[in-house]
């Protein structure tokens, strides 16, 4: 029951003896290579930059993003588990950068459970009160009231290699609770499990936020979890950008790709006189269209999900995913070819945006495949203010 608030938070992994050496005497020898999503200071790599942001209180804020993007490294830098190389953390109103984990009142749950394996499920969820010094029948109540909130009364005796990877999620998830923290932390609690379980816990992560008063981080890579379970949602997932001016026109030069704006952020633009300069860029992929040329792409790996395709294809060096739904194929041969599969190795596809008024507004892809046409279904929503790729 808290407010939570990064200000600035950024996290830098020092080179390791001699690494730096070695890398300087590298960049000496060939020309540097630009790694993507990667930044290199000499102090370090820089895991998490500039970070902010504000939490209320009982609030379920859901960290999202890729692997490598910073979420696990922010939620352990709440947690006191990473050191803050910059920038101010504060919960109720108090920084605790310099605060020891036990006098944070947070709890933490893992994604691999982190339970003694030689302790009973009991002791496991008591052993935090414990080192409290809280009173045993203090102990036993909270024990037993987090056991009945999660279902798992009849395994207090077990052993966690007795338990299943749900019920030992649920331990996990009660080891935390019976603390009563400030902030709760779940750093993606549902990976290691199977869909029908994934399914159940979040479920169960849901009731438990309607019967536990306190304010949750949820960290996790996938969307469905963040859509059911957060009241808001953090996409660490932009590009280092450069917005460019050349007279009235805006554009931005992100990966070598070019990214014009809409005519209304160009005014907005030119109203306020920006000039050129570094900025942070987020694209959504629904918001995107493909230049009038289309894009050239090699079929590598085709796969039958049932109700679509998926074609994953290697276009201009870079790989890309076509989600083709069987239901709008034209041609029935893609799936009757001598390979057996919907598209051969080595195909060569042809993508590119319908023309038509009526079909842009629709935002549906065309991809040609030899003679055949395939439609790619059409996206959820469309902007009235889309990025042009060309």
């Amino acid at each position: 029951m808290a407010e939570v608030q990064l200000k600035n938070i950024k996290k830098v992994y020092p080179f390791v003896s001699g690494e730096q050496k070695k890398s300087k005497k590298k960049k000496a020898d060939e020309p540097e290579k630009k790694k993507a999503n990667l930044q290199i200071t000499d102090e370090g790599v820089v895991a998490v930059q500039a970070f902010n942001l504000d939490i209320k209180d009982k609030e379920f804020i859901v960290l999202v993003g890729p692997s490598g993007c910073g979420k696990s490294t922010t939620l352990r830098m709440v947690a006191g588990l990473e050191e803050i190389s910059g920038g101010e953390l504060i919960i109720d109103g108090k920084v605790m950068n310099d605060v020891a984990p036990k006098d944070r009142d947070i709890a933490m749950v893992f994604q691999n459970y982190a339970l003694y394996p030689h302790m009973t499920v009991y002791d496991n969820m008591a052993f935090s009160l414990k080192l409290r010094k809280e009173p045993k029948d203090v102990i036993d109540k909270k024990v037993r009231e987090a056991a009945e909130i999660l279902d798992i009364t009849q395994y207090l005796e077990r052993k966690p290699k007795a338990l299943s990877g749900g019920q030992r999620q649920r331990v996990a998830i009660g080891r935390a609770i019976v603390r009563d923290p400030k902030v709760m932390l779940m750093d993606e609690p549902l990976s290691n499990l199977d869909a029908k379980l994934r399914n159940e816990m979040r479920a169960e992560i849901i009731k438990l936020r309607q019967r536990i008063n306190t304010t949750f981080m949820y960290v996790t890579h996938d969307q469905t979890e963040a859509m059911t379970l957060g009241d808001r949602i953090v996409i660490m997932n932009f590009f280092d950008a450069e917005l460019k001016r050349e007279g009235s026109k805006f554009f931005v030069e992100v990966g070598g790709i070019k990214v014009e704006l809409a005519p209304e952020k160009e005014a907005r633009l030119l109203a306020n006189d920006v000039q050129s300069q570094s900025v942070t860029l987020g694209v959504r992929p629904e918001h995107t269209d493909v230049a009038d040329k289309g894009i050239t792409a090699r079929v590598e790996v085709a796969e039958m999900m049932g109700s679509s395709v998926h074609l994953h294809v290697n276009a201009e060096g870079r790989d890309v995913i076509i989600i083709v739904p069987t239901i709008e194929m034209d041609l029935i041969c893609l799936f009757h070819n001598s390979y057996g599969t919907a598209a051969p190795f080595g195909t060569a596809v042809t993508f590119r945006e319908r023309l038509t008024a009526d079909r842009y507004r629709r935002g549906v892809l065309r991809l040609s495949l030899k003679q055949a046409r395939v439609f790619c279904y059409p996206i959820r929503s469309v902007s009235s203010d889309p990025c042009m790729i060309r």
